[in-house]
């Protein structure tokens, strides 16, 4: 991926501002929406001079894209730790997990009902679809580090077979999660539902 950043903090100061930044990104999505935010709230909130702000981020939509990537990184995570005690006992399981862990951060993860893996930035036209990295669309990416997961997981065929198959499952899961989230802001449980049956009845050509 391409960095979002300016630079990279190195001191622990700067990793903290960086994060309170991130976090106050976040909470400021959830109440005033992404065209209502503005660096200069992030940076009073966050209590850090607004030129701190720029030596990190380029702009608003530069400390978005940051907070997507954020995003990532932690649902991969919150996967990663909860799968030694989900006693999963196939590879359908896994795929209930996701879709479960996914669906409980857009419940409960500030910002993440806005941005989540970062939709709501771009220029028109694109709809956001580059805000993880400027050369991949954003479905791509997801798709990338769910086969890294998964060839560990798994015993999965590695191949472009494999890596279509990931990218069409991640593409139906986000178009019937948004038709969850848009018919209920608490995700309607009954798309959610068919939206585990579309992924593992598709997934089951392609996986042992």
């Amino acid at each position: 991926m391409t960095s979002t950043l300016r630079r990279r903090p190195a001191q622990r100061r700067s990793v903290e501002r960086v994060e309170r930044m991130l976090d106050e990104c976040a909470l400021l999505l959830d109440e005033v929406g992404y065209e209502a935010l503005t660096t200069k709230e992030v940076a009073r909130r966050a209590e850090v001079p607004i030129g701190t702000f720029y030596q990190f981020f380029h702009d608003k939509q530069g400390l978005v894209r940051a907070l997507a990537r954020r995003n990532l990184e932690a649902f991969l995570q919150r996967i990663i730790e909860l799968i030694p005690a989900a006693d999963l006992g196939h590879w359908t399981d896994l795929v209930d997990l996701a879709i479960d862990e996914f669906v409980d951060m857009k419940r409960t993860t500030p910002g993440f009902a806005v941005v989540d893996f970062g939709e709501v930035l771009g220029a028109p036209g694109d709809g956001g679809k580059r805000s993880l990295d400027e050369t991949q669309e954003n479905n791509v990416v997801v798709a990338e580090r769910l086969r890294a997961l998964s060839t560990e997981l798994l015993d999965a065929p590695v191949g472009p077979g494999l890596d279509r198959a990931l990218l069409v499952a991640v593409e139906a899961t986000d178009a019937v999660l948004k038709l969850a989230f848009r018919a209920d802001p608490g995700g309607d449980p009954q798309l959610i539902a068919e939206c585990k049956q579309l992924v593992r009845r598709y997934l089951a050509d392609h996986l042992p």
